[in-house]
């Protein structure tokens, strides 16, 4: 039975902050297991890659040849193609509008400073093959990497089902692609981070997955880039008398069967719609193929939260900070204003998260756990990196330079001061 609070209870706060913190304590990413399979990795290469690759996946293959990309797209469904590159368009189109062009600038004493980006240059972008396959997730995380002009993008999958996706295949051959290698895992990330004989080292991992894929993009953080640590989905919704239950219900549902650990949040001023809403996912898990998961999930990490209040609603709101918030409402205007703390929000009845999920153009990449208090979303800009330069002037350092030579003293940093003091006094070399 999906939990119920009131804001309007003593202990609200409490009880609130209780089940946000219960989903993130299941979820232990310090696994000695994982550990274990990235050091192997690091140490033995594509030996110990292939020996967990036969263990957890039933496969010997690494790369996929062109022939077997080529064989593999021919099956894809027309239909399916058609939506691929329907996504594919609009996500491009979307991205395009970020902007880094940097910039040059002068100061009064002939200072001259410039900022500029650099892309990454090679990265590595895991796509989950598991249960199910994700060509969504190639074109969320390939596009941003290739407007911002990442040099080389290779791909790992897993089989799925011990095939080859046809419309991950595809997504991949739409953003250019070449490298694609059929391993996931840990093992996975581990011979990105490293690098083996048939895998070339990367200098940053992007995409989802199940918590030994994220547990191991944790432990080679620092000798790569990651994009995040990304839980599993999250979405809350804010509803009024003027919502369509089974909508909302539909939406809730949306995330819920993604992984029984996925969070699904309904907040409203009014008891009926909570009813209503109530009702209709009972009726909707009958009919649902993953109801198994969403049940689970509905049930452990849902919640129906009644509040009194508009600035209330914004302030639990900002407390959850939700990857994905839906304002199902007439004013949604009002509340849209006073939100600060959310991955991507949804705006009007028609504004259902699952459309942000594949094409409606921004990024589907998006913070959890709380993360939307700090970051942000995947965007071109998590694949580029800034140089700032400094070129100063003669009349820059000596105008500048007693300044620094008193900071650097009360630090207690005498060749900071020194490098300084030689440049403009001429002092000798020792230190007095």
């Amino acid at each position: 039975m999906t939990k119920s609070l009131n804001s309007n209870s003593k202990k609200f706060n409490q009880e609130l902050n209780k089940f946000l913190n219960l989903r993130i304590k299941n979820i232990n990413l310090r696994n000695s297991k994982v550990f274990k399979i990235v050091d192997d990795v690091k140490k033995n290469g594509d030996k110990a890659l292939i020996k967990y690759e036969k263990k957890f996946n039933a496969n010997s293959k690494i790369n996929i040849s062109n022939l077997d990309i080529k064989k593999c797209i021919k099956k894809l469904d027309n239909k399916v193609r058609k939506s691929i590159d329907l996504a594919y368009n609009r996500i491009i189109k979307y991205h395009s509008n970020q902007k880094f062009n940097g910039f040059k600038t002068k100061d009064k004493l002939n200072n001259k400073f410039e900022y500029k980006f650099f892309p990454v240059e090679k990265v590595g972008i895991y796509v989950p093959g598991g249960t199910a396959s994700y060509p969504s997730t190639v074109l969320m995380n390939a596009i941003p990497a290739l407007l911002a002009k990442v040099k080389k993008i290779v791909m790992t999958s897993p089989f799925s089902k011990g095939k080859l996706n046809p419309g991950v295949i595809y997504a991949a051959h739409k953003c250019k692609i070449k490298d694609i290698y059929c391993i996931g895992g840990a093992q996975a990330i581990a011979a990105l981070a490293y690098g083996t004989k048939k895998i070339e080292k990367v200098n940053k991992i992007v995409g989802p997955g199940n918590k030994f894929v994220t547990a191991a993009k944790k432990e080679v953080f620092g000798d790569v880039g990651i994009d995040m640590i990304a839980g599993p989905s999250e979405i809350t919704v804010v509803a009024d008398k003027s919502s369509n239950p089974d909508w909302i219900a539909a939406d809730l549902i949306s995330q819920a069967e993604h992984d029984k650990f996925s969070q699904s949040i309904l907040i409203s001023l009014n008891d009926g719609i909570l009813k209503k809403v109530k009702y209709s996912i009972k009726k909707q898990l009958k009919m649902l193929p993953r109801a198994k998961i969403a049940k689970y999930s509905l049930n452990k990490y849902g919640l129906f939260i009644r509040s009194s209040s508009i600035n209330e609603v914004a302030k639990i709101i900002n407390t959850i900070a939700p990857e994905h918030l839906e304002l199902n409402i007439k004013k949604y205007n009002v509340l849209k204003n006073k939100i600060f703390n959310a991955g991507s929000i949804f705006l009007g009845k028609y504004s259902t998260e699952a459309v942000g999920d594949y094409l409606a153009g921004p990024n589907h990449v998006l913070p959890t756990g709380g993360a939307a208090k700090f970051s942000s979303g995947l965007s071109v800009y998590d694949f580029l990196k800034r140089i700032s330069y400094v070129n100063l002037s003669k009349r820059g350092i000596e105008n500048l330079g007693p300044s620094v030579i008193t900071l650097a003293d009360f630090e207690d940093l005498k060749g900071h001061s020194k490098s300084i003091k030689l440049r403009i006094n001429k002092e000798g070399l020792y230190f007095g």
